[in-house]
């Protein structure tokens, strides 16, 4: 990666990317709690193992893109996280809507960041 990422030509600067993807877990995270403190009037297990599949499909996109080197696979990889993130939004909105709400913009972002996923795949494919 020190040698690969660099080279590349990016559609956008680098460093955003930590400060939101920061904020984003904190959302992600209370959103989670609370759905986890709807469990005895709601049934948050399904809930909350989407939104446990969803962090997996998260950290195999890094794998993809960076441990692999593959933006092509990444986008795939981006496409099904877009998909799980809105399975968790849809689960979490019936135990509590604003976990729900929390979500969105995760998945506004994931939206951006496959858009800049496919740039990257454009650009250097």
């Amino acid at each position: 990666m020190l040698t690969w990422y660099p080279a590349l030509v990016k559609p956008a600067p680098n460093w955003v990317f930590g400060p939101v993807w920061s904020a984003l877990y904190v959302l992600m995270a209370v959103a989670a709690w609370l759905v986890w403190r709807e469990r005895t009037r709601h049934s948050a297990g399904p809930a909350l193992a989407l939104y446990a599949g969803q962090l997996v499909v998260n950290v195999a996109w890094s794998w993809l893109f960076f441990g692999l080197r593959s933006p092509g696979a990444a986008l795939v990889g981006i496409g099904v996280l877009w998909l799980a993130i809105l399975a968790t939004v849809a689960a979490f909105w019936r135990p509590r809507p604003l976990a729900a709400w929390l979500l969105m913009p995760y998945l506004v972002w994931v939206t951006y960041a496959a858009a800049l996923n496919w740039a990257l795949w454009r650009l250097n494919g």
